[in-house]
């Protein structure tokens, strides 16, 4: 790679370009949600054995739930229904009636705020409770036990659920971002993948410093600084970003609020603020959502192609990285060294949320 390329951001380097680089935009859009093929099994890859970690995740973006609506989704390797009830709020269940096991995100319907399964009218409410039965002068006790039901929460433009394995009440909120809510902010700029990967290694990702050269082709290995403090990773890297114009000295600061809502704020060449969400669909499938807002201000005038480059700069990084992720194996006791990052400090927090881990059934450090 000469120099001039070295400088570039917007050129990657081949180890993983030579994958991407004859594919037409059209392409890429395709090829980010297009199954895996020909990667290895989950089982050898050691995802298997990795737990759903807890916390808040993205279900759908607020505007693909309308009133009145059902969605089926499936979340953490379970069967899920959406619905919107005509108070506006939204609300999530698992799928499967209690009834007689009908899928009620296939023909069920919203009545009032409840949701009609399609097999027998069977009406719940978000708890997982049956409210009414039309043909039936008495609901049986047990149907009128909530069972089943999600914690929801609105918020930055998405719909958020809350997961945990053994049914915990939610430990924490969900983080609102006051630049959603900005009219000097954009709508969002969306992306999405389907990542064959399990979430801790795009999670492990802001802690591995020595990638970022090699994968996405920064000029300089960054420095980072990352603390650490409850359900709460904060990070800040200090790169140098190649443009076409040379170097410049770029900040990204990274927040986690929990496994599954991060924020990624740019600065130095155009402000911007990027909402990742990704949830775990499978053990080795994950749904990643990219949400892109910039200051109205800075997306129109001289400034307006470097927003729009930037922008397109992130996103290409992120399928760089999906190309080592979707084949990539958890090395449980990995072998670090002094250049890497803090990947042994990274795990020890993000352990924390395999509830399935407690009481030493896993080892909880990494090596290094």
């Amino acid at each position: 790679m000469d120099q001039q390329s070295a400088q570039d951001a917007r050129t990657a380097p081949v180890a993983v370009w030579s994958i991407l680089e004859k594919m037409t935009p059209e392409q890429k859009v395709a090829w980010r949600i297009a199954d895996v093929t020909g990667n290895p099994a989950s089982k050898e890859r050691g995802t298997e054995d990795l737990p759903f970690p807890y916390g808040w995740y993205a279900v759908c973006y607020s505007d693909e739930l309308a009133v009145g609506q059902v969605k089926p989704m499936r979340y953490f390797a379970r069967e899920l229904v959406a619905w919107r009830g005509e108070d506006g709020q939204a609300r999530v269940l698992d799928a499967y009636c209690k009834h007689l096991g009908a899928h009620m995100g296939h023909g069920g319907k919203v009545n009032g705020n409840l949701l009609e399964c399609p097999f027998h009218a069977w009406r719940y409410d978000g708890t997982g409770s049956v409210k009414e039965i039309p043909y039936a002068r008495v609901i049986p006790p047990q149907a009128k036990r909530s069972c089943g039901n999600w914690h929801v929460a609105e918020a930055n433009g998405f719909v958020w659920v809350w997961y945990h394995p053994e049914g915990v009440e939610p430990m924490w909120e969900v983080e609102r971002f006051p630049e959603t809510e900005s009219s000097d902010w954009a709508p969002y700029e969306r992306y999405e993948w389907h990542v064959a990967s399990a979430l801790q290694f795009i999670a492990e990702n802001t802690a591995d410093l020595a990638h970022f050269k090699y994968v996405h082709g920064t000029a300089t290995y960054p420095t980072a600084k990352i603390v650490f403090n409850g359900h709460l990773r904060n990070g800040l890297v200090e790169a140098k970003m190649g443009t076409p114009r040379g170097e410049v000295d770029g900040k990204i600061v990274n927040d986690s609020f929990g496994p599954g809502q991060s924020s990624v704020r740019f600065s130095g060449i155009s402000e911007t603020l990027l909402v990742a969400a990704i949830t775990p669909v499978e053990k080795d499938l994950l749904h990643s959502r990219f949400a892109f807002t910039q200051p109205k201000a800075q997306m129109s005038g001289p400034m307006a192609g470097v927003a729009k480059a930037l922008i397109k700069d992130i996103v290409k990084q992120f399928d760089q990285d999906k190309i080592i992720w979707d084949r990539q194996r958890f090395v449980e006791r990995a072998l670090v060294c002094d250049g890497d990052g803090p990947i042994g400090d990274f795990r020890r927090w993000y352990y924390q949320f395999y509830a399935e881990w407690k009481g030493g059934n896993k080892p909880l450090t990494a090596e290094g």
